[in-house]
């Protein structure tokens, strides 16, 4: 199998930790969602992935095969990043083709069409483009590489609603077409929410969810209510969020909801609602605020 596996990695920058003992597998042909704020250490494991930088401790396999230095598991694995990583002076078309020379499978083809669907000249060059279109030009590179491994640090920088739309098709067409492994990094969350299989999520240099979608948003509800009633209700249970409004409140909790529960709330007449994968995201990554909620409780 094509799984890329971490083991107990970690990744030290001088005294700074980014990383501390991570153990992850990303199993083939499931699109991911990495998600995690600023200084998670997200960057950092898409780097180690693709081999830009090496762990201090712990390995990476591809298909149980060692990933440092190893040339031809690493063509199988595509990573468009933040940063341009083509000479200015290089026109689209030229880039193409120098693409080709590391990735044998490079659609020179599909990379045209998705030029006209993305109204992209390819015979301008990187240092004449937008911010948007820079960005568009490396999505239509990745997209065009076949690589069996595709990853997306921040991917729609720059793009207006229509290109991002464009490209969560072009995306989803090509996954139905072709499955393969897809890793989406961004912030804009609740855009890709509906793509994404499988979740995880970075905080505190480790990892706090590695959960499919489904079950994650399965487990995680909203309780709305007077704030005496909702505090009573949840004592004892895993709370992840609580915000205070007059004398309502709104708690979320990430636990199994079954009958009993059910029917607790009913009796105490609070509302239960769903949460969605950003409000999940936002809550899970923001414990200081969860517990200073909770001390007002105390």
């Amino acid at each position: 199998m094509n799984n890329i596996e971490l083991k107990s990695i970690t990744k030290n920058y001088k005294a700074t930790c980014a990383l501390k003992d991570i153990s992850l597998i990303f199993e083939e042909k499931r699109i991911y969602g990495l998600l995690g704020r600023n200084g998670a250490g997200k960057t950092t494991l898409l780097n180690l992935i693709t081999n830009r930088i090496f762990p201090t401790h712990g390995h990476i396999t591809l298909s149980d095969q060692p990933l440092t230095e190893n040339d031809d598991l690493l063509e199988r694995i595509f990573y468009m990043t933040e940063r341009n990583l083509y000479p200015d002076s290089m026109k689209i078309h030229e880039v193409f083709r120098w693409t080709k020379t590391f990735y044998s499978n490079f659609d020179l083809t599909y990379a045209n069409q998705l030029c006209e669907k993305f109204d992209l000249n390819p015979n301008k060059k990187f240092k004449a483009l937008s911010t948007g279109y820079n960005t568009v030009a490396k999505l239509i590179v990745a997209l065009a590489s076949n690589a069996e491994l595709l990853i997306f640090d921040e991917p729609i920088l720059g793009l207006d609603a229509h290109h991002r739309t464009l490209f969560y098709k072009e995306l989803l067409a090509q996954y139905i077409k072709t499955p393969k492994t897809i890793i989406l990094s961004t912030h804009i969350i609740e855009e890709i929410a509906d793509l994404l299989e499988w979740v995880v999520i970075l905080g505190n240099q480790t990892v706090l969810i590695n959960e499919s979608v489904s079950s994650l948003l399965e487990r995680a509800y909203a309780i709305t209510g007077k704030s005496t009633d909702v505090e009573a209700f949840i004592q004892n249970r895993d709370l992840i969020g609580l915000e205070y409004l007059g004398n309502y409140c709104k708690a979320i909790l990430l636990e199994t909801f079954n009958t009993e529960t059910f029917e607790i709330l009913t009796h105490m007449g609070l509302e239960k609602s769903k949460v969605g994968l950003q409000e999940l995201f936002i809550k899970l990554t923001d414990v200081g605020g969860v517990l200073n909620e909770i001390t007002k409780v105390g």
